[in-house]
């Protein structure tokens, strides 16, 4: 038996006893626990499967019940497929790619109106479709516009033929277009220079008909910068080549022969225009020089006395005429005594003239004559010629 618990002198609690709930009162109720439910696709699912039920009732009673298997199949298997496909995502922006690269010219002048423009591109867009290289160009100190777009190819070299230049600077910069329109950073330009002008060309020196003494003259003189030279003795048919400085300045050798020389200079400048120019010079002794010469250089005995002029021209060593220089004539002539002059004096054309007589009684033979001259600052010389006395 369990002990009693001590009293406390109160009296013990009575249980109360459950009653019936009263009429119209509801008894109270625990809260029903819901699990997670269907998911939501499996709901549509069922919910096309009832209303694919019902249309099959409909075909049914039109006798259509190969129809139903059909339209019920088709709705669930497309269902299927649609919420148990793994959703593609969308295509991405193709990123943008490295610019590029345009190859420049080994001369940017030219004088043809059209260029071939060459290039790569990055290899991660070589083949891929919708993308486009895009070239930019801008004359002078214009702003770069649009000239062309080309598509990429299956190769990292690309050619853009045919591209239209203008008169002066033309620079170009290319561009990758992706498939969105994005596009890459521009390329390092590269510029072409459209020059249809023929290069001047200056002669500083020689002076026209300028007498030079030695085997070659140099030519001096001024062009285009970086031009191309030939410089031809149209008289020798002797050439030499040279170049233009950067600042187009000429200096070059030429060889020349005796007497005139006819210098022709061709200059072909960068953009592959071409001038010429000529200049004319004498190639002198390199001495004080006489050339004497007579009226006539045949007489016949019957025909004397017969009256004769004599000249002669002095130049200096560098084959200028020479003034002040004393000249005597003398005649050898066969049969009768010799004839001299008194001295003369050259003019500024370096000419002096001496007239006399070849008298009755000369021989048939040969008639010498000489001039003789003298300079105080270039020495003496003397020159011959004769006349020829017939019978």
């Amino acid at each position: 038996m369990r002990p009693r618990p001590p009293s406390t002198g109160r009296p013990a609690p009575v249980k109360p006893r459950g009653h019936a709930p009263a009429p119209g009162r509801l008894a109270s109720h625990r809260r029903i626990e819901r699990g997670p439910g269907i998911a939501l696709p499996f709901r549509l699912l069922a919910g096309v499967a009832v209303i694919a039920l019902g249309v099959g009732v409909l075909l049914v009673a039109n006798g259509g019940l190969g129809k139903v298997a059909s339209v019920v199949g088709s709705s669930f298997s497309g269902l299927v497929a649609d919420l148990t496909r793994t959703p593609a995502p969308s295509a991405a922006d193709l990123a943008v790619a490295d610019p590029p690269s345009l190859d420049p010219p080994d001369e940017p002048y030219t004088n043809q109106t059209t260029v071939d423009l060459t290039g790569t591109v990055p290899s991660a867009i070589v083949g891929q479709a919708k993308t486009r290289i895009r070239i930019y160009l801008s004359i002078g100190n214009g702003n770069p516009g649009v000239d062309i777009e080309v598509p990429v190819g299956t190769s990292q070299h690309f050619l853009v033929p045919g591209l239209t230049l203008s008169k002066g600077t033309n620079t170009f910069t290319a561009t990758i277009i992706g498939p969105s329109d994005l596009e890459s950073d521009a390329s390092a330009s590269v510029t072409y220079v459209l020059d249809t002008t023929k290069p001047k060309i200056t002669i500083s020196a020689p002076k026209a008909n300028a007498i030079v003494n030695g085997k070659s003259v140099q030519v001096v003189g001024v062009t285009q910068a970086r031009s191309t030279l030939s410089l031809r003795n149209q008289t020798t048919n002797s050439t030499v080549a040279g170049a233009a400085d950067a600042k187009g300045a000429f200096s070059i050798a030429v060889p020349i022969g005796t007497g005139s020389n006819k210098v022709q200079v061709t200059a072909t400048d960068p953009a592959g225009n071409v001038n010429t120019a000529t200049v004319t010079v004498l190639r002198g002794s390199g001495q004080l020089a006489a050339n004497v010469s007579a009226s006539f250089y045949q007489v016949k005995v019957s025909k004397l006395p017969e009256s004769v002029r004599l000249s002669v021209i002095v130049t200096d060593p560098d084959g200028r005429a020479l003034s002040g220089a004393s000249v005597t004539f003398t005649l050898a002539v066969p049969g009768v005594p010799a004839i001299a002059s008194s001295a003369l004096t050259t003019s500024s054309t370096g000419r002096a003239s001496f007239t006399t007589t070849i008298p009755k009684g000369a021989t048939a033979g040969q008639c010498s004559i000489t001039a003789i001259v003298h300079t105080t600052d270039f020495g003496d010389t003397t020159d011959r010629t004769v006349i020829t006395i017939q019978r």
